[in-house]
């Protein structure tokens, strides 16, 4: 059904995407479905996002937002169409069931009981369009906690991960929309997985995913560590690390840098590399576990040390040693990093707004080729009188639709 990549396929004598084909409308907003919908559109789905319009809504509310969600509309919908319709009218209704019936997936993330108003959940299609596969993005999976309202940050909170990222007793979030994209990610590998079964079956069928159950499975490590060990897990500022030299050090000029000597081979490398002879032969740091038995004097020295030193000598010295490091990098430094550019990890974009920029890529490569930007972050409802009319709609009635007025 998508045109585009198999067209731009055939144009490039490149193989189709996988998905190339597979059409996808999505009822989304915010992170977590559209971040299914990107890792589809990414990998060749005709993916349409059917955008509120009318009674006083205009468009995804992600495009609006300021501060740190000023760049979730840009990157996670990318590869999109974008069709404007008021789902509260019967006509903008009946627009989105002639849609659906055109698709092969359908996913939303809307609070529960939303799309069941609307007429547009699982249990009110499943039966007119049995190979449809449906993928419902919520808060918590069917149970006791299902009907609350979940944010990224209130899963992270009540699922551990807020605990283990802070220091004892200052609980911090971590510093991305964690559980979003996984979640969506999630909600992607379960489509696929559906997507599987139906060429064996030729039924469709619903798919779950949920932000607290992804988060329990993130600090599952930590609910085993302790079915193993019988004690608590620290929070990882406070654990005691495995490992004697894994540490932020602050150098020449204040920079900081992460440094890790992680075996005895690494240990002497490292104090040959800086003049560090009497510590190398100090028998009470010949091993791993007697350098963690140590670390309470030895670390100031190294820290001592270390400071002498700058940043690029530091890195420069390990790099060549095999160590690992790295710079404490601020995420707008990553779009000039070398080696993302170098790698084709980051790809030109035109912002809705009609700048150009860069967007990064998903992480992973097919070929040994990057998946690209077909579609830059659509304008909203750029594509309504296209997909409309393709349904059947005459010029005038897919007008007055995408404006959600009645035909």
């Amino acid at each position: 059904m998508n045109m585009h990549s198999s067209t731009e396929s055939a144009s490039t004598g490149a193989a189709p995407l996988p998905y190339a084909g597979i059409r996808v409308v999505e009822f989304t907003h915010m992170v977590m479905g559209p971040s299914c919908g990107l890792m589809l559109a990414d990998l060749g789905a005709e993916v349409i996002k059917v955008e509120p319009v009318g009674h006083g809504r205009n468009g995804d509310a992600t495009r609006k937002l300021l501060g740190s969600g000023s760049g979730f509309f840009p990157l996670f919908n990318r590869n999109k169409k974008s069709l404007t319709l008021d789902l509260q009218t019967p006509e903008g209704k009946e627009a989105a069931l002639r849609l659906i019936a055109t698709a092969d997936v359908v996913t939303e993330n809307f609070k529960p009981g939303t799309m069941t108003k609307l007429g547009l959940d699982y249990e009110s299609l499943k039966q007119q369009f049995p190979r449809l596969i449906y993928v419902s993005h919520k808060g918590f999976l069917p149970g006791p906690y299902e009907h609350r309202t979940a944010l990224d940050e209130v899963v992270q909170m009540m699922g551990g991960l807020a605990y283990m990222t802070g220091r004892p007793g200052d609980p911090l979030r971590a510093g991305t929309s964690v559980n979003d994209i996984m979640g969506g990610m999630f909600g992607a590998m379960g489509a696929m997985a559906a997507l599987a079964q139906r060429e064996k079956t030729g039924k469709g069928q619903e798919v779950q995913s949920a932000l607290f159950e992804n988060n329990v499975f993130l600090i599952a490590q930590h609910m085993m560590q302790y079915a193993v060990t019988g004690k608590p897990a620290a929070p990882m500022p406070a654990r005691i690390s495995a490992w004697a030299i894994y540490d932020v050090f602050e150098v020449q000029g204040g920079e900081q840098i992460f440094l890790a000597v992680v075996s005895d081979g690494a240990w002497r490398e490292f104090c040959d590399a800086f003049g560090l002879v009497q510590l190398r032969d100090d028998p009470r740091l010949g091993s791993n576990n007697d350098r963690v038995q140590a670390r309470s004097w030895l670390m100031p020295l190294l820290r001592e040390t270390m400071a002498g030193y700058s940043a690029a000598h530091i890195a420069q010295v390990f790099e060549d040693k095999g160590l690992p490091f790295a710079p404490i990098a601020r995420p707008h430094d990553l779009l000039e990093d070398p080696h993302l550019n170098a790698t084709g990890a980051l790809a030109p974009i035109t912002l809705p707004d009609g700048r150009d920029s860069k967007t990064v890529l998903l992480p992973l490569t097919l070929d040994g080729k990057h998946l690209q930007v077909r579609l830059s972050p659509p304008k909203l409802g750029e594509h309504s009188l296209e997909i409309l009319t393709a349904l059947g709609y005459s010029q005038d009635q897919a007008q007055a639709l995408a404006q959600g007025l009645p035909d």
